[in-house]
């Protein structure tokens, strides 16, 4: 069982141990997905918007999936802060198939998505760009949430540096795949944007084969007896793991969906503002990685002292997640207010006239993204705390309602309804995460004052 720490300051140093190579692996992770972007941009306006159209899709499902997957997080880290090691190889083993479940209705749905674009009024360049990216980045979709399966039960039992180490290999893998791929070196043809998702697929394989040879080289690991049985159906821990797990997918599709669904309305727009959409929103994504990480340490921290029986460690685990987001958000949002035409032009060339358009609306795109850091960085850090106490249900519930019911209704009314446009769309999201930021700190400041014996019935308030 693992020791409880002494004062909050004491908690805030492992939190932030583990959350350092926790954020450190998510920004590796995003990297790729900028890497991808400034290659693509390379290509021009269209080809952007094409991966703009595509990328979206792809990852809303990957999120959802991904999302119920990681369940595995905190239960392996509740029986790991118990001290008892059964729970944990029977978690991880039924992660790998649920993981298979949710990806292979997923791939189907991304394989046949042209029609849906194409009814939702999508440009008609953009649609054949999108489905051409899909129709090869789709065979890395069940890979990576067998990654996230792995990744979920290495960093609940506080062993994370092996994931950093995987996912910035993976970045330079990523680089070179998409030059080898898009450009046609080393005697392969130039695929363009169809070769920025072969290398994708490619990078997910390597990534999840590289966890999967590490957990099986580590001793220490062979007292969970992860992969025994794992032909074997395990029904209870598989419905435990979808119970606690799709309502975190739910959630998180409600938050990718807000993103996905104002792409999308940026998209009937023109090609001009879904690209400094892309733009925009890959520098957000790329910020939001930090918290991200810290959510999900956060949520580790606090599962550890649900299962240690310490109610002190639970808040103490929460709230410095919460501050440790906080205070790397205000600087994101320093960043983008001061910065933003040279940030823009990590993307696309500042100097070509054809890029002027596209430039202009993306700058101004990262002013309102400017806005927001704060409040995304809180509520990603308020939900991976609550997932640690296994409450899955009321936040999905509160996501629905901020994210859908404030920002994206509002983002509607705005851009369209009042003729504001693409800012008007982003004024929405500012709208929804702000209401989401305060409502989920609001949800774990009141469980978190009751004993951890709420994890228990949590479900039922």
């Amino acid at each position: 069982m693992l020791t409880r720490p002494a004062t909050f300051g004491s908690e805030l140093r492992e939190l932030t141990l583990l959350a350092g190579p926790v954020a450190a692996a998510q920004l590796a992770q995003i990297s790729m997905g900028f890497v991808d972007t400034v290659m693509v941009g390379r290509l021009g306006s269209e080809a952007l918007a094409g991966v703009a159209l595509g990328n979206s899709t792809f990852f809303f499902l990957l999120i959802f999936c991904m999302g119920i997957v990681m369940a595995v997080g905190p239960m392996v880290s509740q029986a790991f802060g118990a001290g008892d090691d059964a729970p944990i190889g029977r978690s991880v083993r039924q992660g790998l198939w649920l993981g298979l479940v949710l990806a292979v209705p997923a791939m189907f749905i991304l394989y046949h998505i042209e029609s849906f674009w194409r009814a939702i009024g999508q440009v008609e360049t953009s649609i054949a760009g999108g489905q051409s990216y899909l129709r090869a980045i789709l065979w890395g979709f069940i890979p990576f949430v067998w990654f996230v399966a792995l990744r979920s039960f290495v960093e609940a039992v506080s062993r994370p540096w092996p994931i950093t180490f995987i996912t910035a290999t993976a970045v330079f893998l990523n680089i070179g795949a998409n030059y080898v791929l898009m450009y046609g070196k080393l005697g392969f043809p130039a695929m363009g944007i169809v070769g920025t998702g072969w290398a994708s697929t490619i990078v997910f394989w390597f990534m999840f084969l590289s966890l999967l040879g590490y957990i099986n080289l580590r001793p220490r690991f062979r007292a969970y007896r992860l992969f025994a049985r794992l032909g074997k159906p395990d029904p209870e821990y598989f419905r435990e793991l979808f119970r606690i797990g799709w309502p975190i997918g739910v959630s998180y599709g409600i938050e990718a969906g807000l993103f996905m669904i104002t792409a999308f309305m940026m998209g009937t727009l023109g090609s001009t503002e879904l690209a400094a959409h892309q733009v925009a929103i890959q520098c957000a994504a790329f910020t939001f990685m930090v918290p991200l990480g810290i959510g999900i340490a956060a949520s580790v921290r606090v599962g550890q002292a649900v299962g240690r029986d310490d109610p002190q460690g639970v808040r103490w685990a929460g709230f410095g997640g919460l501050l440790l987001a906080a205070v790397f958000m205000l600087g994101g949002a320093i960043l983008f207010w001061t910065f933003p035409r040279p940030i823009v032009g990590l993307y696309l060339d500042l100097s070509d006239p054809a890029n002027t358009e596209v430039v202009a609306l993306a700058v101004t795109l990262l002013g309102i993204a400017a806005v927001f850091q704060l409040f995304d960085g809180l509520q990603v850090a308020a939900a991976g705390a609550l997932r640690g106490l296994k409450d899955t249900r009321i936040p999905m519930v509160l996501s629905f309602c901020t994210y859908w019911l404030i920002g994206l209704t509002s983002g509607y009314l705005m851009g369209f309804t009042l003729g504001q446009g693409p800012t008007g769309l982003w004024w929405g999201l500012v709208l929804g995460l702000a209401s989401a930021s305060l409502v989920l700190t609001l949800r774990f400041h009141f469980h978190s004052r009751h004993t951890t014996a709420v994890t228990t019935s949590i479900e039922s308030a």
